[in-house]
């Protein structure tokens, strides 16, 4: 299975791209999108809702796995909002890439995010995510953190008896809302000063406190230890301190598995030169040229172009209600291989179109 562990597996068919934006299939699109059992009620009501693709499908996540993410798998998240002094309804779609997520999940999720940015009349804007490297809107969605699981959505436990439980090892990591609970491999050498961890033994339960970590750490990983304790009656819990557990301890003699290195690694990428290309096929065929560098101001955009804002934490794509719809259907490609060649190419990427609202993107134009 090809996945997004590093960039050179990163192979988006033509197929999964060709209809983006194309304005000779947005009928056909709107026409499947109002078939698509899945978009029923989409977007009607103020809230969040999110599916996983099963098999080229649209399938629906259950409420209450909502902020737990499968490394095997790719999603579709709908945020429906209004602001205060309007009752008008407006969406943010993104779709989320598990980082072992094969190109067939994930390009469904990309088409099928399209989709049903038709089904609501072009009003959302849409995200791509990549695990380990979510924005901080999407991140926004879930109060009490995400978690991230190995395997997909069939490896989970909501239905595995405690005593049959495989071993996990869950790290916590982040800040007050931003808390990512990551499955990590069953290894002495992941365990650092710095975060706590969770050895979950199916009914036997540890919570390891690092010596540096904080408060809010501290807090989710005991949110989640009570959880864990409550939905399987007889398992006990005990929470330790880095500063006074020996090596000795169960806690560690269980962690016998080799490590393996976190290539998906949730470090904030660095910041660097905003960089502005156009995307044009003025000349007759669809061209990537830069624009400039450094401050990037309104004036730099032409409503007759789709364009490609590359901030180094972000990437958007900026689509002018004047581009032709092969421009218009090739920005998200092109912002994708634009972002292979570079040091970050897994930021998230936004797609807004002309006159739509984002506060990431109005923060990173000057005026």
């Amino acid at each position: 299975m090809t996945g997004l562990i590093k960039a050179k597996l990163y192979d988006w068919k033509d197929s999964n791209l060709a209809l983006f934006g194309s304005a000779e299939d947005k009928r056909v699109k709107k026409e499947s999108a109002e078939t698509e059992a899945a978009w029923k009620n989409a977007g009607t009501k103020v809230g969040l809702k999110i599916w996983r693709i099963v098999n080229f499908k649209v399938t629906n996540w259950p409420e209450q796995d909502y902020g737990k993410f499968f490394t095997g798998d790719s999603y579709i998240i709908l945020n429906t909002y209004n602001e205060p002094s309007s009752k008008e309804l407006l969406y943010d779609v993104h779709f989320w890439i598990g980082s072992q997520s094969s190109q067939d999940e994930y390009g469904t999720a990309a088409y099928k995010t399209v989709e049903l940015d038709t089904f609501l009349d072009d009003k959302p804007v849409q995200h791509r995510e990549v695990q380990g490297h979510e924005s901080e809107l999407f991140l926004s969605y879930f109060k009490q953190g995400i978690t991230i699981m190995e395997g997909g959505a069939e490896t989970g436990f909501r239905h595995v008896k405690p005593t049959e439980y495989k071993p996990r090892l869950l790290h916590f990591s982040g800040a007050k809302k931003s808390i990512v609970v990551k499955e990590v491999p069953l290894a002495r050498a992941r365990i650092h000063s710095g975060d706590v961890f969770i050895l979950d033994l199916g009914l036997t339960l540890y919570q390891w406190n690092g010596s540096g970590s904080n408060k809010d750490e501290r807090f989710k990983a005991m949110q989640y230890l009570n959880t864990l304790k409550s939905d399987r009656g007889k398992a006990e819990a005990e929470t330790i301190e880095e500063d006074s557990t020996p090596s000795d301890h169960p806690f560690f003699t269980s962690l016998t598995e080799p490590d393996v290195p976190d290539s998906h690694s949730s470090t904030p990428d660095a910041p660097s030169p905003s960089e502005l290309l156009k995307v044009s096929d003025a000349g007759g065929h669809v061209k990537l040229t830069e624009v400039k560098r450094g401050t990037i101001h309104k004036s730099d955009f032409d409503t007759n172009d789709v364009f490609i804002l590359d901030v180094g934490n972000q990437c958007f794509v900026w689509v002018g209600q004047g581009a032709s719809p092969t421009e218009k259907q090739n920005g998200l490609g092109y912002a994708h291989n634009h972002l292979m060649k570079t040091s970050h190419p897994l930021v998230p990427i936004v797609v807004i179109k002309e006159g739509q609202n984002n506060k990431a993107f109005t923060a990173a134009v000057a005026a």
